[in-house]
């Protein structure tokens, strides 16, 4: 037998609960088994053959996920345009729902179990990468993936990135929810009294389906993930605490790494509003790493916005870098802003060597819409002042995102794949910088608007996991938190305080074999996209030919009552 279809006030009630358990899957709560749970009570919310009533409900569930998971940009800006960017990314989870009434109507998928679990995953894998890339360029936040960074199944970005782990959490959470299903369904039939259904079927395929879900959770685990035995914490002859980041997978060499957190005096403000503060913190961060390693460092990271005087233009900024990284022996990469004369600005991330100025240049690809600039400004000024926040838009940058630095063994030069704060979000951004050579990712930021929020840990969870796909030791350096040292399995082996001066020395394995996921490149998230676009197209195209059976039908059934007259 099979259960009725739902009701719309169980659907309505299911729908804001499911958005709130994957909220909790996410920092800071991070209790990732939640997304399983919160994936099959999104399937039974969708659980009506109505388009317009899953759209509703589809939406309804990403309003309950995004509004507390982007709550930082209430923190950031005001209640407008919050409201604004969590509704525009709910309403991508209202199009699958109705998308999915479409795509399930495909008579290869129709109540056909395992089956139907792979076509939810598909098509939520394809709504979920339509989302990262649209409109202006998309606002990957929220990936299921991303919930993943500390589980079995994160593992699995390795083999094919964010794409992969989606697809089997989706996958996984619609098993769970057919499990249930069949469980309740057997708990009815065995309370009928004709004796005419068979509950252990329906017991032996619920399962069947927690068994394989199992399975999607945890293979991952059997995959080649290189994994370190020396992470950790270390000490120094000298009795000083290096952070080991997974030396002994090193392919290339090391790369000694100081990073400093310099803080922005008070919470709230940001950087910008305390610009010389915030400079002369990243100066004096780097002179303590000087007290005890002088001429021990490959280089000195500084997270963005470290400077945002530009110290190409600013004689007195100069002088303080190149005292600055002559006391530490080393190159500092310094966050700073461009102003060109043709206008706009480009955030930049500028390798700065005492004596030589900027030896080492990469500016940001992908600037924030609305963070950053502004688009369609004068239209947007009718709802909110906000937009007047971002007085000059940045420039996006063109430059491949890596910078080279030189051994201070005179071995040659080390690169970075550098990554500016929200663009470690964006898979096509990491996996360029790895196949243009870089053989660590650094992943500079400021947190500094965003208050006590999450926003710092769910980035400090998408490092994790590119850190993951790309099989490279990852630094995240921030303002004020939070920063930490990553290796080539997500393991976090040093973590910051928000809202705190601290300073670091980290020992990054440098590695240039290409993981399965990066040579993979696009192609996941466009097969991806075509099997959804099919799914949706064989499921309009078999609900027209059975209407069209069914009208069929009915004239030969009138035809054969009136003849019979």
């Amino acid at each position: 037998m099979r259960l009725r279809e739902p009701s719309r006030l169980l659907t309505l009630f299911l729908a804001v609960p499911g958005g709130l358990l994957l909220w909790a899957a996410f920092p800071d709560a991070g209790l990732w088994p939640a997304a399983f749970l919160a994936v099959a009570v999104l399937y039974w919310s969708l659980g009506r053959d109505s388009a317009w009533w899953n759209f509703l409900m589809g939406l309804l569930f990403g309003l309950a996920f995004f509004l507390p998971h982007l709550w930082w940009a209430h923190e950031s800006t005001e209640t407008a345009p919050w409201i604004a960017v969590a509704t525009v990314e709910a309403l991508f989870l209202g199009g699958f729902g109705a998308l999915w009434t479409w795509a399930r109507r495909a008579p290869f998928v129709r109540r056909r179990g395992w089956r139907l679990a792979a076509a939810f995953a598909v098509l939520f894998v394809a709504v979920e990468q339509w989302r990262a890339e649209i409109p202006f360029g998309g606002f990957p936040w929220g990936r299921l993936a991303w919930a993943m960074a500390g589980a079995p199944t994160g593992r699995a970005a390795w083999l094919g990135g964010t794409v992969a782990v989606t697809l089997l959490v989706a996958f996984a959470g619609v098993l769970l929810a057919l499990a249930v299903a069949a469980v309740v369904r057997a708990f009815v039939a065995g309370t009928r009294p004709d004796g005419a259904t068979r509950p252990g079927a329906d017991v032996g395929r619920a399962v069947g389906a927690l068994a394989l879900g199992a399975v999607v959770v945890l293979v991952p685990l059997v995959l080649p993930v290189p994994t370190s035995a020396s992470a950790g914490s270390v000490r120094t002859p000298e009795g000083n605490e290096v952070y080991d980041a997974g030396s002994d997978l090193a392919e290339d060499g090391q790369l000694w790494a100081g990073a400093v957190q310099g803080n922005v005096g008070e919470p709230g403000l940001g950087a910008f509003a305390n610009r010389a503060e915030v400079l002369n913190n990243h100066l004096e961060g780097t002179y303590v790493l000087a007290e005890d390693y002088a001429g021990e460092l490959d280089v000195v990271l500084w997270p963005e916005n470290g400077s945002d005087l530009d110290p190409q233009t600013a004689s007195d900024v100069a002088d303080g870098l190149d005292a600055a990284s002559a006391a530490v022996g080393a190159p500092i990469l310094v966050g700073a802003q461009e102003f060109p004369e043709t206008g706009g600005r480009y955030n930049v991330s500028l390798l700065w060597q005492a004596g030589q100025g900027v030896i080492g240049r990469y500016a940001k690809q992908h600037p924030a819409p609305f963070g950053e600039y502004i688009p369609l400004r004068s239209v947007l000024r009718v709802f909110s002042d906000q937009v007047d926040r971002v007085t000059t838009d940045m420039i996006a940058g063109v430059n491949p995102p890596v910078v080279d630095v030189p051994s201070r063994l005179g071995q040659g030069a080390y690169r970075l794949g550098t990554v500016i704060c929200f663009e470690v979000a964006y898979d096509e951004i990491v996996r360029d910088a790895v196949k243009q050579g870089a053989q660590v990712l650094v992943i500079p930021t400021n947190n500094a608007s965003f208050g006590w929020t999450a926003e710092s840990t769910q980035q400090l969870a998408m490092s994790r996991l590119q850190a993951v796909t790309t099989g490279r030791a990852a630094v995240q350096i921030s303002t004020v938190g939070v920063s930490a040292v990553i290796t080539p399995d997500g393991s976090v082996v040093r973590t910051t305080d928000l809202f705190t001066a601290d300073e670091f020395v980290a020992n990054l394995p440098l590695r240039s074999s290409v993981t399965p996921a990066v040579a993979a490149g696009y192609w996941p998230g466009w097969v991806a996209g075509g099997l959804a676009v099919l799914l949706v197209v064989a499921g309009v195209v078999g609900r027209v030919g059975a209407r069209r059976r069914a009208r069929g039908r009915d004239a030969a059934g009138a035809e054969v009552a009136s003849s019979g007259r």
